[in-house]
């Protein structure tokens, strides 16, 4: 049996002003197309994007959404430094933690205080592993 990862849920306050935040941060700044909720669940205050094939990034209105959590989740893009600079442009605050060779990255909260990880896959990291 394969397993693979379908989506991530993350939360945000409820209401069409967070829904309209979710679409310009994980929208138009980092370039995520947004896809229609399904019609039996359009009620339950959901925003969605396409992470690319199959999987999918699922942002739901709750009402504790404002304390931060410890989990992440993280996308691969294209151009790393480019997606820092659009975030700094944007008045958040990438920054970095401890290095894994050939996966450059940052984090950044999001507008809802929830941790994403950005990466860009360059290199195999095992090439870079220590033996013991």
């Amino acid at each position: 049996m394969q397993i693979a990862l379908q989506h991530v849920s993350i939360p945000r306050p409820p209401g069409e002003e967070s829904a309209q935040i979710a679409r310009q941060f994980y929208g138009d700044l980092v370039g995520l197309p947004e896809k229609p909720v399904p019609s039996g669940i359009v009620h339950l205050d959901l925003v969605w994007f396409s992470l690319g094939g199959e999987m999918e990034l699922h942002v739901f209105g709750e009402a504790t959404a404002s304390s931060p959590s410890g989990g992440h989740f993280c996308l691969n893009v294209g151009d790393l430094e480019a997606m820092r600079q659009a975030l700094q442009k944007a008045g958040y605050q990438p920054w970095s933690p401890e290095t894994i060779h050939g996966r450059p990255r940052f984090f950044c909260r999001d507008p809802f205080n929830n941790l994403v990880e950005f990466t860009q896959i360059v290199d195999d990291y095992m090439k870079y592993q220590r033996e013991g």
